[in-house]
């Protein structure tokens, strides 16, 4: 979603330019805010599904921590 609101800002940039005021500013806002909406969602249903996991495999979510990686 990161990505696809980087190419709409890439994209609204050049034909901003190339249209001038014909350009459709208000529908371009709307589309770069429900992707920002997705974004967050997508956020939020990522934490859900973790701590869905985690609870199932018998883990408390805040008590969980990365190792390092260093052969522990």
């Amino acid at each position: 979603m990161e990505k696809a609101r980087r190419e709409l800002g890439a994209l609204r940039g050049a034909l901003e330019h190339a249209e001038g005021d014909d350009f459709p500013e208000d529908d371009y806002r709307e589309c770069d805010e429900h992707l920002a909406a997705a974004t967050g969602w997508i956020g939020q249903e990522e934490a859900r599904l973790r701590a869905k996991v985690l609870q199932a495999g018998g883990l408390e979510p805040g008590r969980v921590r990365r190792s390092s990686g260093r052969g522990r």
